[in-house]
């Protein structure tokens, strides 16, 4: 491919959630027919919790601020270590939340060379649903689910045509600290109830690590190479509630930041399925930072068109 190649590029994307801070990096060449090759550079997760404090204080502390000014240096310096041409870095429903948010990024981006941009819940659920959109572009009924540690974005999407979207600010951080109000889970439940009603036969497509996590968890014998049946995700969490956090990660050996979400990730699963009827859940493996990162390719073909 090397003669046939007209472009090399890497690109990467950050993407600071509730929970944790992801660097991914991707190397692309592009041939003289437009025909895109992507590989996987780098990926890292920093657990920086900004949640933790925004959810329950309102704002970052000293603290997490000083943490999370630092793994953005870190993550400055691995861009330069790959030799990244463009990227984009993106904070979510934590730092939309915090009182001090705008503060913290100027620091950061006078500090770390980062300029972090905070997205709504709206562009976050457009984003990673157009790096799904090819799973659901065909025939049949899709509800595209991101759970993240802040907000669950959701989207429905028959025989292609996208019908709902909408972001939830009900997230496992939120729910860890008991910061979802009630009347915004009975809303999510009904709305996506009310969504889907006289549609059959819909699937879910989960989005996000803890669905990741969940889908590696079960039983080998009690799911297919694609799909999560929603009995086998109902007796997991089962089983995982009535585990301490320490007991979950001996067993299953969870890290500690994941140990104690991946529960609350299982419940607001289970929540969506049961409201929406649905049976089965489809697992890709992508995420926020992939959305970032093909978003990024498409402005920079349309631009060299």
């Amino acid at each position: 491919m090397s003669d046939m190649r007209i472009d090399s590029l890497n690109i990467a994307a950050i993407d600071i959630g509730s929970n944790a801070a992801r660097l991914l990096v991707k190397h692309v060449d592009i041939d003289i027919d437009g025909n895109q090759k992507l590989r996987k550079s780098l990926f890292l997760r920093v657990p920086l919790r900004l949640g933790m404090d925004v959810f329950n204080d309102g704002k970052l502390s000293d603290r997490r601020a000083y943490e999370f000014l630092h793994t953005m240096k870190a993550y400055r310096q691995l861009m330069k270590v790959y030799d990244v041409n463009i990227y984009r870095a993106c904070a979510t429903s934590a730092m939309r939340d915090a009182k001090n948010g705008k503060e913290v990024l100027k620091s950061i981006e006078k500090g770390a060379g980062i300029k972090i941009e905070i997205i709504s819940g709206d562009e976050e659920s457009q984003m990673v649903y157009d790096n799904h959109y090819s799973l659901m572009s065909g025939e049949g009924n899709f509800l595209y689910v991101d759970v993240g540690g802040g907000s669950t974005e959701v989207s429905f999407i028959s025989n292609g045509e996208r019908l709902y979207s909408h972001s939830f600010n009900v997230g496992t951080i939120r729910l860890l600290n008991n910061k979802v109000k009630p009347n915004v889970l009975v809303e999510m439940k009904q709305t996506i109830g009310e969504v889907t009603k006289g549609y059959d036969n819909i699937v879910i497509i989960g989005s996000g690590g803890n669905i990741n996590k969940l889908y590696r968890l079960a039983n080998k014998r009690e799911k297919t190479k694609e799909y999560l049946p929603v009995d086998v995700l109902r007796r997991l969490y089962e089983r995982l509630n009535k585990m301490s956090v320490e007991e979950r990660m001996q067993l299953f050996n969870l890290k500690p930041d994941r140990a104690d979400v991946i529960v609350p990730a299982a419940e607001i699963f289970l929540h969506v399925a049961s409201s929406a009827h649905v049976e089965k859940i489809m697992v890709p493996n992508i995420g926020l930072a992939d959305g970032i990162i093909n978003d990024l390719l498409r402005v920079y073909v349309s631009k060299k068109r």
